[in-house]
This record gives structure tokens, C-alpha cells and sequence, in this order.
């Protein structure tokens, strides 16, 4: 069930603990604990499935050779899952306190050496990545849905793909994809896109002309 939108992106913690199971790969059906707080929405396990499903097809090197950006980990659902699936290395951002050690708990639980937690603001440290020029295979764009970030955030993650690289949104509403695209979604497409109940998610790839 979704939760009440909150003006903080994880809002004040609560006492009962939730779990998300790594559904693949080496620590799969691990189960880890969740910080069960307003706005963290771990990505249900069928759509992890489809999604990683999508990215075997679409990733363009060898696992073990891919990195990987979660810019609004929360829960580390699916940077858990690139990570326990061979990814070279996994970069997890949260600015929220709890819930950044929350994912350093489970990464050293279970010995993810491939994993890095950064508690950070997740468009600050895009543009401060791209800077210094550092590039990835694949970005996890999934911030809380009530606060309208999906629009800021996409532009920036462009100059941190590297070469046929992809964006992972998950949103609550569907992309205004048909007739004039706004000027965060120009020169992207949607090469997957698919819905489960409320929730819309896509992978985007950008435009050749516009890389």
C-alpha cells in the first residue's frame, strides 16, 4: 500500500521492521531489514524481476565490469539486487539519515564489498559525480514521488552515463511520452516501460543525437 506523502523523504522512523528479499544472484533470498518510514517504497519484487530482466538485455559489457548509481536508495532494493548480481561496484545515495545506516547494516551484513552508502543529497552529488567524471553503466532514479524530483534530477544524470548507458525511473503518474515532450524528458527514449497497480516505471536510454 502506498504511503502518505510526506514533506521529508523518509519522514520520522517507525518501530516496526519491514524486509525486502534479494530475488537473484549470489544473496539471493537473502531477506534485509527496511526502515519502515513515511515515503520509502521498496520496488516489489516482480518488478525488480522485469526490470533486471531489461538491463541484462540492454547492458552493453559484462556485469562484473558495470557499475551502478542508486541516487534515492532508500530501502536498497535494487542496488542490492545489481550488487548481488555480480555489478563491479554499486554506489548508494540517501540523504536520510536512518535509513543511509539502515544500508550500511545490510551491506555489511552481507560482506558487499562492491557496495558504497553515501549520505548525500541526491542532486547535489549528480552534479558533483559529473564534475569529477565519473560515469556509470546504469542509474536508479526512483526519489519519493510526492516531490517532484524525477523532473530535476533526469537532466543530470545524461553526463554520468557512459556510453550506451540507461536511467531507471519508477513514478507514481506516466511520463508525458506522446506529442511535445517537456524539457526534462527531451532527448530520451523509452526503450522498457510497463506498469504494476500505481506504479509506472520505465528504462530510458538517451537519444543518439542528444548524448
Amino acid at each position: 500500500m502506498q504511503k502518505k506523502p510526506s514533506p521529508k523523504p523518509h519522514g520520522a522512523p517507525r518501530l516496526a521492521p519491514r524486509q525486502v528479499r534479494i530475488i537473484g544472484g549470489a544473496w539471493k533470498r537473502a531477506l534485509l531489514p527496511v526502515l519502515d518510514a513515511e515515503g520509502l517504497r521498496p520496488t516489489p519484487d516482480r518488478v525488480r524481476e522485469t526490470v533486471f530482466n531489461w538491463i541484462n538485455h540492454q547492458l552493453p559489457g559484462d556485469w562484473d565490469a558495470s557499475a551502478f548509481l542508486d541516487l534515492f536508495a532508500g530501502s536498497g532494493a535494487l542496488g542490492f539486487e545489481a550488487a548481488s548480481r555480480g555489478a563491479a561496484s554499486v554506489t548508494m545515495v540517501d540523504n536520510h539519515g536512518a535509513a543511509a545506516r539502515q544500508l550500511e547494516a545490510n551491506r555489511d551484513k552481507l560482506k558487499a564489498s562492491n557496495v558504497t552508502v553515501l549520505r548525500a543529497d541526491a542532486l547535489h552529488l549528480a552534479r558533483d559525480l559529473a564534475a569529477r567524471g565519473q560515469r556509470f553503466d546504469v542509474i536508479f532514479a526512483d526519489p519519493p514521488y510526492q516531490l517532484g524530483l524525477l523532473s530535476q534530477v533526469l537532466p543530470l544524470c545524461r553526463p554520468l552515463l557512459k556510453e550506451g548507458g540507461m536511467v531507471y525511473v519508477e513514478t507514481g503518474e506516466a511520463l508525458p511520452l506522446e506529442g511535445e515532450l517537456p524539457d526534462w524528458l527531451a532527448g530520451w527514449d523509452a526503450v522498457r516501460a510497463d506498469k504494476a497497480g500505481m506504479v509506472y516505471y520505465y528504462l530510458l536510454k538517451p537519444q543518439a543525437s542528444a548524448a
